[in-house]
This record gives C-alpha cells, sequence and structure tokens, in this order.
C-alpha cells in the first residue's frame, strides 16, 4: 500500500490555559503566511483570548449562584434592567430563579462546602422574603 502524502496539518488553536497560549505562540512562527491574510479580519486570538479572561469572573458554583441572585433581585425590582436601565418587577420571573435556587439547594445536598451551604441558604431565604412582600 503506497504511503499518504500530507498536504496539510490540522492545529487545534484553542485556548485552555496560559500554558496553551504560550506553546501556541511558538507554533504559529510556522503560520505566518496564513498570519498576514487574515491579520486586518478581527483582533488576534490571543488577545480575545485575554481580554475574556480579565473581565468575567471565575465559574465555580458560588458565581452561578450569585448569577442566579442578581437575576432574582432585578426581577424583584430591586437593581435596574441592564437593556431598559429601568427598575422592573416580574414576579413571575423572580418565582422562576427562586424555584431554581431551591432545586439547586436539594439537588447539591451534601456535596457542597459549608460556605456555599451557608451562602446559598441565606440567598434563598432573603430572595423568599423579598418575594413575599413584593407579592402582597
Amino acid at each position: 500500500m503506497p504511503e499518504e502524502k500530507k498536504d496539510f496539518t490540522v492545529k487545534d488553536r484553542r485556548f485552555f490555559s496560559q500554558d496553551n497560549i504560550d506553546n501556541d505562540k511558538e507554533d504559529k512562527k510556522d503560520d505566518e503566511p496564513l498570519k498576514k491574510e487574515t491579520k486586518a479580519a478581527e483582533p488576534s486570538i490571543e488577545k480575545q483570548a485575554k481580554d475574556a479572561r480579565t473581565c468575567l469572573p471565575e465559574i465555580n458554583f458560588p458565581t452561578f449562584i450569585m448569577s442566579l441572585n442578581a437575576s432574582a433581585l432585578m426581577n424583584l425590582g430591586l437593581f435596574e434592567n441592564p437593556a431598559t436601565g429601568e427598575k422592573e418587577v416580574n414576579l413571575d420571573l423572580a418565582k422562576q430563579t427562586i424555584d431554581i435556587l431551591s432545586m439547586l439547594e436539594e439537588k447539591t445536598r451534601g456535596n457542597l462546602t459549608k460556605d456555599e451551604e451557608g451562602m446559598l441558604r441565606s440567598i434563598l431565604y432573603d430572595l423568599r422574603i423579598i418575594y413575599v412582600k413584593e407579592k402582597k
């Protein structure tokens, strides 16, 4: 069977850590002609990856819970809606978010740290109190 000749190589350019970015810089030295063709199209992938890492918080359970909390508080009318710039009350969406947090509390029982468990319990308590006051 004759040996196949490769006309091209495939390189994975996704970024998963700083090490990948550093390794990718070395690989890009081989791709200079390709880089010149696409340079004007959009900002470098490295810059986009760095910008995304610097403006977003680390993804973990507490930040996820805090995100849902902020959503519920906005729907309860305590924060301005970033899209409209106005405070809006939507009790149905607030209740749905509170129910999601309650479901997460139930499904993660026994798998959270004491801090995570306390934070979730406290957030749920506060949201439920605010919801009942708004419902009246």
